[in-house]
């Protein structure tokens, strides 16, 4: 790919700067493991706090020939990006933190039920955000400590959504990302770095494969392993979808 990075058009380009912009609110030292396959760009990244990863796919304007696999700086990619032009500039490759080297697996993906829908989901994040400001204002002023409001946001953000095993964290990982907002008449492509076996696309769905959960939205994914689970682990493939 020559250093090169060419998008299949703007919307592309601003959906890409939108999502490494994020992460950099979130960490601005953060680092993206980049991997183009075909005609899509999968982007992952791990904003901090939330003990998830997300994934942005983005589609590019010609097929790649040869696959592309590097971890970067999130901030330097997102200055390159040129949303005029639908072009960005991969920059140099960085050490990766520890959790570039674990992707959820390349296959097996299947839709898991009991999920709310997404007028649900936004309900439940919402009271979960008042309850935890409720209760950090509750604390008596010698209580409130980094720790103690951290303990109540483990217990808050721990607890399950609907009807299914995904702690609620991934969700508002999902929204603080910008990948639970209202459909666009034409989504250039679910951003869902998905492998062969997962179902179609839909509005949001949870899929699992082995130890991984994975919140599918059109506008991307978070992924988050299992409590307590272990091995089977490998590398999303991209494709466009």
């Amino acid at each position: 790919m020559s250093g090169q990075l060419r998008f299949a058009d703007s919307g592309e380009a601003a959906d890409l700067a939108a999502f490494l912009g994020r992460l950099v609110h979130y960490d601005r030292a953060a680092a993206v493991r980049l991997q183009a396959l075909g005609g899509a760009l999968g982007v992952f990244g791990r904003p901090p706090s939330f003990e998830v990863l997300a994934i942005r796919t983005v589609r590019l304007a010609v097929p790649v020939a040869t696959p592309l696999d590097v971890t970067v700086s999130a901030g330097e990619l997102l200055e390159s990006v040129d949303e005029a032009s639908a072009e960005a500039t991969v920059p140099g490759p960085v050490t990766g933190p520890p959790w570039t080297g674990v992707l959820p697996p390349r296959g097996g993906w299947r839709q898991v039920p009991g999920l709310p829908g997404p007028e649900a989901i936004t309900q439940v994040l919402a009271a979960s955000v008042a309850e935890f400001r409720a209760r950090d204002e509750a604390l008596p002023a010698q209580h409130r400590t980094r720790s103690e409001r951290d303990r109540i946001g483990r217990e808050i953000w721990s607890r399950t959504l609907g009807d299914t095993e995904l702690p609620l964290r991934v969700a508002h990982a999902a929204q603080s990302l910008g990948f639970l907002r209202p459909v666009r008449a034409t989504v250039s492509a679910p951003s869902t770095a998905s492998a062969s076996a997962a179902p179609g696309p839909g509005p949001v769905a949870l899929l699992a494969s082995g130890s991984w959960l994975r919140l599918r939205t059109p506008y991307g994914s978070v992924a988050t392993r299992r409590p307590g689970a272990a091995g089977g682990l490998g590398a999303f493939q991209v494709r466009p979808v």
